[in-house]
């Protein structure tokens, strides 16, 4: 989407908020979680061809899952925002190599799974469903998949799960929602009315869902991993868990973005599951 009809979408509710600011920040909260792309494209398809296919349900949503069986230690791959379990085909190969049990899930709204609407507690509930079911050893999340997988294991117990790997992952959903009401050029009636939202559907203001804040529960040992030139989740997010998450390690690189889609990474990875 241009810079040029985001614009136009933020203006035309801004308008609309001084008939209705309740309407226009309804209609904001469903543009913001509404993925615009992330179902399968018939290339990606090849990808999770190989797969062992299962559907899990939650509550009256499917989950779609993708198995590539190994013997040695389960791993649950989350991916992020308008994304897909295809994602991970960078490294799928040397994970295949280590004869790891292999799982992937697509989020809510996303890829093959059900929903229209996507947000990062209901992608926790969907991975521990995943989780509960399959057992992973190790769970890796990038992205908002990484934000989840913390609110996951903070809200859950998951005894499995020993290993925690956070790709470019956002550290608060504050800075997040900050973004898009900036993005968008929202006024005040439409922030606050989105702020109102949060609070109404969840039971929590806006800032109690900061992951940094849960870290400090998780047991599991953690490995975070984050460009410092991240054009989409800020460095600062990474320097942040790994000041509250005692039991990780921080890898700071630089030019590989927020995807982290860079083959020398991937021994370091499989070093931390495998220590």
């Amino acid at each position: 989407m241009s810079s040029f009809v985001i614009k136009s979408i933020g203006n035309t509710l801004n308008a609309t908020s001084l008939i209705s600011s309740k309407y226009a920040s309804k209609k904001a909260i469903n543009l913001f979680a509404s993925p615009r792309k992330g179902r399968y494209s018939e290339n990606q398809k090849k990808i999770i061809a190989s797969a062992k296919f299962q559907e899990l349900t939650y509550k009256d949503l499917n989950i779609a899952t993708y198995q590539w069986s190994g013997k040695g230690k389960t791993i649950l791959l989350a991916h992020g925002w308008e994304s897909n379990a295809s994602r991970w085909d960078y490294i799928l190969e040397d994970l295949k190599a280590q004869n790891y049990n292999i799982i992937a899930l697509d989020a809510p709204a996303h890829g093959q799974s059900g929903g229209k609407q996507f947000n990062a507690i209901l992608y926790s509930e969907f991975i521990n469903v995943v989780a509960k079911k399959l057992q992973p050893d190790v769970l890796i999340g990038h992205s908002v998949g990484g934000m989840a997988s913390v609110f996951c294991m903070n809200n859950h117990e998951l005894p499995s799960i020993k290993k925690l790997i956070l790709l470019g992952a956002p550290a608060h959903f504050t800075g997040v929602f900050s973004r898009y009401k900036s993005m968008m050029g929202y006024n005040k009636r439409i922030s606050k009315g989105l702020d109102s939202i949060v609070l109404e559907r969840f039971g929590k203001p806006v800032d109690y869902f900061s992951a940094v804040n849960f870290v400090t529960s998780i047991e599991a040992k953690g490995l975070i991993i984050h460009d410092k030139k991240d054009r989409i989740i800020p460095y600062e997010d990474a320097q942040l868990f790994a000041n509250r998450y005692k039991n990780s390690k921080l890898i700071s690189t630089s030019g590989f973005g927020h995807g982290l889609k860079d083959k020398s990474l991937t021994p370091q990875i499989i070093k931390f599951i495998n220590d």
